[in-house]
């Protein structure tokens, strides 16, 4: 059997895609623009709770939001900060439980994308 392409754009490409199109969106950004983006990388960092803990929760919390973009980018953060492939599924079991059947979708590529890293990782 051949090797289906799950996705149309590689990890590298989609991060490349997004500094590009940050880097856009920052070049007409307001005050208000520029303090969430500083917002959302303040928030991430280590504090009272770890910043890998913090990306878990961004992850079952695009979860449930169902955000592609947001799921894999909490997906990769998650892999950077070292989770392991456990807490990854403990983690996407809440968002599913949380958020539903509809969540199954996106669950499935997070799946897929985490195994994507994994393998690189090796």
């Amino acid at each position: 059997m051949s090797e289906v392409r799950l996705f149309e754009k590689s990890i590298e490409d989609w991060q490349a895609e997004r500094e590009i199109l940050n880097d856009k969106v920052l070049g007409i950004a307001g005050l208000e623009i520029k303090r969430f983006f500083s917002l959302d990388g303040q928030t991430y960092r280590d504090g009272a709770l770890p910043a890998k803990t913090k990306e878990l929760l961004g992850l079952v919390a695009s979860l449930v939001l169902r955000c592609d973009d947001c799921i894999l980018y909490h997906t990769i953060r998650c892999h950077e900060e070292g989770v392991s492939t456990a807490e990854f599924q403990e983690a996407c079991s809440v968002g599913l439980i949380v958020g539903g059947s509809i969540v199954i979708p996106h669950l499935r590529r997070a799946a897929a994308r985490w195994e994507e890293l994994e393998a690189k990782a090796r």
